[in-house]
């Protein structure tokens, strides 16, 4: 077994389910200072984070990750335990095995190669990990960004490790992500006898045009990098559950992914200029998770796409597709920033797994990459 697997397995193993961390960072900075890393371990509330670096000036490339997973589900579902790694037909299985132990695990082998190679590199390298990734992510790479950023700390480039590819190790490199800005309406009406609707105001048929407009807006085209935003409502609950009683409310659930053509604050005044417009009494609770942000070129991307031809022979595609990710809070740092990992086909399901080889070949992607930007 490679130094890869054997690592990925010691991290599958240990229950880390968010936000709890089981280990997971124990392990890694043993790794990281048995190599010369100086490691600052950051708990936020009950959220373990550690920040490490190595080097004495330059540019500084961290890797960027997190070591908590979702939970299980039904563990009876799972062809193998889901924390007791298993390799069968050249698959690893377990969970994290994709979502992210196992670009953690290429992570510190790679940094352990390039630095055996090469002790005097250029430059820096930093590792910031989380374990509050899958959770509410209040108290992990934010709050991390924010102590780096009272130190005057800065990140260069940054490469996380999410699993980014499609068909196969590398294929896709995500160089940017949509912002992500959710909101719960709440329209007020007046509750009535359904017999007597001119002594009610029904609030669902007040909202429902509105909401029909909103879905009908065209909110910007999108660029070259990033598909047209999107307005998509998630629920509308509304009623007593009886069927003779029009509802005093309604509240609807809607999320916003937006590209760069759009600004959130362009998305709040159209939004709540439709509803004035129809009328209505209410109230929009907004929450933002994440601007977007985008790599467009530079050192970084270069450095990783040479990395991913050098072991494929094939050009990796740059895309902004698919949710969130912590690099929206590294990103506004000034930072370049790409994520770049394993085939996303099984993350969060039961019997999520990953090509054993992938690891292996992911690994020598990092190391390539480390040796593209600090080689001496």
């Amino acid at each position: 077994m490679t130094p890869t697997l054997e690592l990925a397995h010691d991290l599958i193993s240990r229950r880390s389910v968010t936000p709890e961390d089981a280990g997971c960072q124990a392990l890694m900075i043993q790794r990281l200072e048995a190599i010369g890393f100086t490691v600052q371990r950051l708990r936020f509330d009950d959220v373990d984070n550690f920040w490490a670096t190595r080097g004495n000036g330059g540019p500084l490339l961290a890797f960027a990750g997190h070591t908590d997973v979702v939970p299980t589900g039904p563990e009876g579902q799972w062809q193998y335990p889901p924390f007791e790694p298993t390799i069968v037909d050249g698959m690893l299985y377990g969970r994290g095995a994709a979502d992210m132990k196992g670009s953690l695990a290429s992570m510190v082998v790679a940094c352990e190669q390039f630095v055996a190679e090469h002790p005097d590199h250029k430059g820096r390298i930093g590792f910031l990990i989380t374990s509050d990734e899958e959770g509410p992510s209040i108290n992990g790479t934010v709050k991390v960004v924010e102590w780096l950023e009272a130190k005057g700390e800065k990140i260069d480039w940054c490469i996380v490790g999410e699993p980014s590819s499609t068909d196969r190790v590398g294929d896709i490199i995500k160089n940017g992500r949509r912002g992500s800005l959710g909101g719960v309406l709440t329209a007020n009406g007046v509750q009535g006898h359904v017999a007597y609707p001119h002594l009610a105001d029904n609030p669902v048929h007040r909202a429902a045009p509105a909401l029909a407009e909103l879905v009908a807006q065209q909110w910007d085209k999108g660029n070259t990098f990033f598909p047209a935003t999107s307005f998509q409502i998630s629920n509308i609950n509304g009623g007593t559950g009886a069927t003779n009683v029009i509802p005093g409310a309604v509240e609807v659930v809607f999320n916003f992914r937006f590209s760069t053509e759009v600004t959130e604050e362009e998305l709040r005044e159209r939004t709540e200029a439709i509803f004035n417009q129809h009328e209505l009494d209410y109230r929009i609770d907004w929450k933002l998770s994440g601007q977007p942000f985008l790599t467009a070129e530079g050192d970084l991307v270069e450095a990783v796409v040479r990395a991913v031809e050098a072991q494929t022979g094939q050009k990796p595609v740059l895309s902004t597709a698919g949710g969130t990710s912590d690099g929206r809070f590294i990103a506004p740092t000034g930072a370049q920033v790409v994520e770049l990992g394993p085939v996303n086909d099984t993350i969060h399901k039961v019997n999520e797994c990953v090509r054993a080889d992938d690891l292996n070949q992911l690994t020598r992607m990092y190391q390539s990459t480390l040796e593209n930007l600090l080689r001496p």
